[in-house]
């Protein structure tokens, strides 16, 4: 390799480092791609209906949308933030009622093979048993180590907190200044690009936007269906906490797989604490509501989205957990509808393709000679 090579090399190495290194910093900007779609969405719907100005549109959306979200607020945070609190409450005693079940059941069993009762040990000699047990400290030791480690909790507990509001702030500030400019920040980035290929990055990045205003269009109708189902079968079961239920069940349908799934453990709990059969009637009602979502209300609403298959999408959602954390967990699915959208753009289309092309139409030119 030639000295230039090595400087190629040796600064696309520095460049993934780089972009390795600010991943957290990258993955809170992509939250704010995302949000600012969502606002470009809405404004483009304002735009065509009153024929304004961009800027009153966004305005207008603005406006809206802090009316709507308000209103919305008034209404559902309130009985949402008491029965949650409830739901909280009884989370305990319905995993300690699960305990006991799975206890008699394994006693039950335990009785049809062997005959006979488990021998039940105390806690006093579980106790005995430990080796070189350690000494509490006496007196003030224990009141000075106790005040030592809450107090220690409550500055992470503050310092984390003021992490997540200044992360969020960061978010809302990027998707505005995007949102009010999307023509600007789509040409400062095609600038990147060589000058021979910003066209069709243009066009890709279009394609993406497109993609990415479908899928969120698509979930929002899905996420509604889910909790309005959600909400009625439960009140038709008589499970009590159904505002917070529906609601939780409709905001973490925007997390496949393991969304539907944490969001089934919640209502479970509270019909448990009623009687098991019912708990086992809130699994069947969920699994009916996920069928339904799945293959019928997802295929109906996202027709024009970029399909993704299912392990695609679980395997983007491990990926993208491991590489950036809870928040990547949250926003696999787009990255994942993005990285398809340039995978098939950039990569199958501009490059795969044509060499494809070119080698049949290098084995075409010469297969007349071969027949002579």
């Amino acid at each position: 390799m030639k000295f230039g090579h090595w400087l190629t090399l040796l600064g696309t190495a520095a460049s993934l480092a780089l972009l390795w290194s600010l991943r957290d910093v990258l993955i809170h900007v992509f939250a704010a791609i995302v949000l600012s779609m969502a606002l470009c969405t809405a404004v483009g719907v304002v735009r065509r209906r009153l024929g304004c100005p961009r800027p009153w549109a966004l305005a207008l959306t603005l406006v809206g949308l802090a009316v709507l979200g308000l209103g919305l607020g008034g209404l559902l945070i309130p009985p949402f933030v008491d029965q949650f609190s409830q739901l909280l409450h009884q989370l305990p005693a319905a995993f300690s009622v699960l305990l006991h079940l799975v206890q008699q059941g394994l006693d039950q069993t335990s009785q049809l093979i062997d005959g006979q009762k488990l021998l039940e040990a105390g806690p006093a000699a579980g106790l005995g048993m430990l080796p070189n047990s350690p000494v509490a400290p006496a007196g003030g030791g224990v009141l000075a180590a106790g005040l030592g480690g809450g107090a220690l909790k409550l500055l992470g507990f503050a310092g984390s907190l003021s992490s997540a509001l200044i992360q969020v702030l960061f978010v809302l500030a990027v998707s505005l200044m995007i949102a009010a400019q999307p023509t600007a920040y789509r040409e400062v980035s095609i600038l990147l690009v060589p000058s021979f290929y910003r066209r069709r990055f243009r066009k890709a990045l279009l394609l993406c936007g497109e993609a990415l205003s479908s899928w969120m269009g698509g979930v929002l109708i899905s996420s509604c269906c889910v909790g309005l189902l959600a909400g009625i079968g439960l009140s038709l079961l008589g499970v009590k906490l159904v505002v917070a239920n529906a609601l939780l069940a409709g905001l973490l349908n925007v997390i496949p797989n393991v969304g539907p799934t944490l969001g089934t453990l919640f209502p479970m709990s509270v019909a448990l604490l009623v009687s098991p059969w019912k708990s086992l009637a809130v699994l069947a009602l969920y699994v009916v509501i996920q069928n339904l979502e799945s293959y019928v209300i997802t295929p109906s609403v996202m027709h024009h989205q970029v399909k993704l298959l299912p392990g695609l999408t679980l395997i983007a959602q491990f990926g993208f957990t491991v590489v950036f954390g809870p928040l990547g967990l949250v926003l696999a699915l787009p990255l994942a509808v993005c990285l398809q959208v340039l995978v098939r753009e950039l990569l199958i289309h501009d490059l795969l393709d044509p060499w494809k092309e070119q080698r049949l139409a290098t084995s075409s030119a010469s297969l007349p000679g071969r027949l002579l």
